[in-house]
């Protein structure tokens, strides 16, 4: 027997399969419970990896890579190939690649900074050299990226979901830190990315997790609030009931699984509550102390849902700017298809509701994860790659960068007044309609829910499920001046940092929050703690 490895390489983390060469089983899976450099989402990797260097972020990558493959529990002597899947920051990452052209949108600061734009097309490599312990002479297969921040994650929602195949205009979404997104119209694909931030994987938020068992997916209501519990199937299951109202647990409903924080899709089916029972109030919850109460100590409060309402309103603005560069009115789009994570579990009326998919979506398809399924295509049919090429170069054209596109602009400052300014939909479309946008309208009727996985993975393989937490690395280093004050420590709000007696300072790369956060550096009453001298240990 001999194997290969499919990895998808997501900014909430790596997931795996490992897969019998000779028939195309999936013999086991893997997944790490978050990404291994420090941030919360690509651009502070991307931030990171800029500003410590691009061997470091790719040391601490590979190093994680590593121990997915040796947690897939197979012979590594008998490892033949490698695919990988991603965005394009973490297929650089992860192939050593430099990252400098992602880090800019315009063409003119790229010249003037003299940065080179890198090939990121379709090829075959060795595994070795990028540095995974794998045999020698294992390939390493990459799929091709589609343009700036469109990579073959977002070609595989594409591939997979049969939005190419589809005759009628469609939409197709990662519901993700990073939101790609296509619109085809006929034989023509319109492709953006959101950037809409962790809030949709259950990250900055105070009780957040990503998806893994415990993690509170969903509500329903019946009579009262019920909450959904992922099991250890990532299959979710009822949980205690609550009335939100006031701002308090209730006693109802039998307990099936202890809640220990909520995931994204629970996050949206929080918004959908402060919406359906009127709580959220100019960027504020109405209810008594300000939380939304779950299970088991669980709580949703207003940064939370002013968190989750950015990346709504990322979202929505994507999907709205799309139409209007196509020149399509919403009504004559109706086809939704649904990828990811938070795409398989999230209730799609809840999400269409608050605007996560356009209003006059009347079927909607939801896939898992696509990534890891193409990854895994590609091992089992290698000349996959020249179509996936092919196609890659087919829908180039039309790519819309959202970061300085003036219809995105002005649709997301709408957004962000409607959600936490309290400005009324009417207003909003007011506001558009003076610079010849078109109007949002209100969801209509119910529309037809295709599930099309059980789970975000569904087959796990024979050996099933792990799940692996070791993973990341330490930064280290002594900052001259330093007065052991260790107020840096005290500030770290994921407790990633810890200070020495004689003032070696390490972080744990996998808890720390990156160049989103640097509170630590900020705290340093002397000035002289510098985030980036911090130097890499090797495990």
């Amino acid at each position: 027997m001999t194997y290969g490895i499919a990895i998808d390489i997501g900014t909430s983390g790596s997931r795996a399969h490992a897969v019998d060469l000779s028939d195309g089983r999936i013999i086991s899976t893997v997944t790490t419970e978050c990404h291994p450099l420090p941030g919360a989402n690509v651009m502070d990797h991307l931030t990171f990896c800029i500003n410590v260097g691009n061997d470091v972020a790719h040391r601490i990558l590979m190093d994680t890579e590593n121990k997915v493959i040796d947690a897939l529990g197979i012979d590594k002597h008998k490892i033949e190939k490698v695919s990988i899947c991603g965005n394009p920051i973490q297929l650089s990452l992860f192939q050593g690649i430099p990252v400098d052209d992602l880090a800019f949108a315009g063409e003119n600061a790229k010249r003037e900074k003299g940065i080179k734009e890198q090939k990121r097309d379709a090829g075959v490599f060795s595994a070795v050299d990028v540095g995974l312990d794998v045999p020698d002479g294992t390939e390493l297969y990459v799929p091709p990226a589609i343009r700036h921040e469109i990579g073959a994650d977002a070609l595989a929602m594409m591939y997979k979901s049969g939005f190419l195949e589809q005759k009628a205009n469609c939409m197709v979404t990662d519901y993700g830190t990073n939101a790609e997104m296509a619109l085809k119209v006929g034989d023509d694909i319109y492709t953006g990315s959101a950037a809409a931030g962790p809030a949709m994987e259950g990250q900055s938020i105070r009780c957040g997790m990503l998806a893994s068992p415990g993690a509170i997916s969903d509500l329903e209501y019946d009579f009262a609030w019920k909450c959904k519990v992922l099991d250890d199937s990532i299959t979710p299951q009822d949980g205690d009931t609550f009335d939100f109202s006031l701002g308090m647990q209730t006693a109802e409903g039998p307990m099936h699984g202890k809640a220990k924080g909520i995931t994204g899709t629970g996050v949206v089916a929080a918004v959908a509550v402060a919406q359906y029972d009127h709580l959220w109030k100019k960027g504020k919850l109405a209810t008594e102390d300000g939380k939304l109460h779950l299970q088991d100590g669980v709580y949703v409060d207003s940064k939370d849902i002013s968190e989750a309402a950015k990346a709504i309103g990322a979202m929505r603005a994507g999907h709205f700017t799309l139409l209007e560069h196509a020149g399509i009115k919403f009504d004559e789009m109706r086809v939704m298809y649904m990828a990811g994570a938070s795409g398989t579990y999230v209730d799609a009326m809840k999400a269409r509701d608050i605007g996560l998919i356009p209003p006059s979506s009347t079927e909607i398809y939801q896939w898992g994860n696509t990534s890891l399924a193409m990854a895994t295509d590609i091992l089992r049919k290698p000349e996959l790659l020249d179509e996936l090429q092919g196609i890659a170069n087919g829908i180039r054209a039309n790519h819309i960068m959202f970061a300085s596109d003036k219809v995105f602009e002005q649709i997301y400052m709408q957004e962000l007044s409607y959600w936490d300014e309290g400005m009324s939909m009417e207003m909003y479309n007011r506001n558009n309609a003076m610079v010849g946008i078109q109007e949002l309208p209100k969801p209509k009727g119910r529309a037809n829910i295709h599930r099309m996985v059980a789970r975000d993975i569904p087959d796990l393989g024979e050996k099933g499920l792990t799940i692996i937490h070791n993973i990341g690395t330490q930064l280290v280093g002594k900052m001259d001046g330093c007065t052991g004050c260790k107020k840096c420590q005290a500030e770290c709000p994921e407790k990633a940092l810890t200070i020495s007696d004689d003032k070696v300072i390490t972080v744990q790369t996998k808890n720390c929050l990156g160049t989103a956060c640097y509170r630590c550096q900020m705290s340093c009453p002397a000035k002289v703690y510098q985030y980036n001298k911090l130097q890499l240990v090797d495990n």
